[in-house]
């Protein structure tokens, strides 16, 4: 087994995130208090909370958590469902199940960097690049040109991290019907689905059309609640669901009780919970535009697809990791420089940086930020 990197983007976190004083990194919508959320509870629901038995809980999940997952997808079954701690480990262990040392694997890139890392700690891996020309699009053709006679799977994330986009869904159609021509696995992280910027840009869950599809999702970002650190990946492959499952004896073996309880409440609520924050994120879509819009000799900006994260382009006469570094040493602006984002796989660029608007101290951040460009 090969060594695994060191992760960039936690590393600087640890650093940074909580010291910096305007975190405008970050890349979930602003959480809400467990008291907050039990007010969306119903008296039993709060009951059930309140006398929650501490003991270890399934490995595949509470069955009533895995009933309202399920119920977030248009055709699966609490069966089809094996949740995790966080999909962190949902991404670590589906890669150590489906891929093997003479497998190959394509991801696309800029991508989130356990997309990279873990299948290339175990074989072959080949990245296709999103074209920032075409709206950080994914060239199908350049996909199928890269499958080779061992290839395993193909790891894919709309909407993108760090980019925003959602593949055009002619081309998400395609890459579907190559991976079904192929025999090959389609991972899909959709981490940020529904938070779209236009419910029409909203593509399907590959677990809902693909019989060798797996969909990554997470309590941790549209919904907001990433202290709950829970995950799960929805399957139909049984055999695959099995393998997972006694994979995450080794790491988690299950999850936190409080934990599963709550998100069964959040996801009961989950119309609600998700109003409020799509209602966040487009007032700070708006407001960021506006920030871009002042600083034009500074920045390129494109509103992305959906997300509540954005990658623009630094035009200072400085570098991006410079601009970036002085920012949070100086205002405590904190944002993710380009080299957070770089691949062993292919060039990515050095302009660019991930900025995160799901927080509600945008706008102040925003100002501070503001004040050191025009000083």
């Amino acid at each position: 087994m090969k060594k695994v990197r060191d992760f960039r983007l936690e590393t600087y976190f640890s650093k940074w995130e909580f010291t910096a004083r305007y975190n405008m990194a970050a890349s979930d919508v602003e959480s809400l208090s467990v008291s907050n959320l039990l007010a969306m509870a119903s008296t039993n629901d709060k009951k059930a909370f309140k006398d929650l038995w501490l003991g270890y809980t399934e490995t595949f999940g509470n069955m009533e958590l895995r009933y309202e997952i399920s119920k977030t997808y248009d055709t699966a079954k609490p069966e089809n469902i094996l949740c995790f701690a966080g999909a962190e480990e949902g991404i670590y262990v589906a890669m150590r199940v489906l891929l093997k040392q003479n497998d190959h694997a394509i991801i696309v890139v800029p991508n989130y960097q356990s997309a990279e890392t873990i299948p290339l700690s175990i074989c072959e891996v080949s990245a296709v690049p999103l074209n920032p020309d075409e709206n950080w699009s994914l060239d199908i053709d350049r996909v199928e040109d890269e499958i080779r006679s061992n290839t395993k799977l193909i790891s894919i994330n709309f909407p993108n991290n760090p980019t925003g986009t959602i593949l055009e869904r002619e081309r998400f159609d395609a890459l579907i019907k190559i991976c079904r021509q192929k025999g090959l696995f389609l991972f899909s992280d959709e981490v940020y689905r529904l938070i779209e910027r236009e419910n029409r840009l909203r593509l399907p869950q590959v677990g809902d059309i693909y019989e060798r599809g797996l969909s990554l999702n997470v309590m941790s970002k549209a919904y907001g609640l990433p202290g709950l650190r829970l995950g799960w990946i929805m399957c139909k492959d049984k055999n695959i669901l099995q393998d997972m499952e006694r994979y995450k004896h080794y790491l988690s073996i299950c999850n936190s009780a409080p934990s599963e309880h709550l998100s069964i409440i959040a996801l009961k609520a989950k119309q609600q919970i998700l109003e409020r924050n799509r209602t966040l994120i487009n007032n700070n879509i708006n407001i960021l535009c506006d920030f871009f819009d002042e600083f034009t000799d500074l920045f390129d900006w494109v509103t992305p697809d959906g997300s509540c994260v954005g990658y623009p382009r630094y035009n200072g006469s400085n570098s991006a990791n410079e601009f970036c570094e002085d920012l949070v040493e100086k205002t405590g602006v904190l944002l993710l420089p380009p080299k957070i984002y770089h691949s062993e796989l292919l060039e990515t660029p050095k302009d660019r940086f991930r900025i995160g608007y799901g927080r509600m101290s945008l706008t102040d951040g925003l100002e501070v930020m503001k004040d050191y460009l025009k000083n």
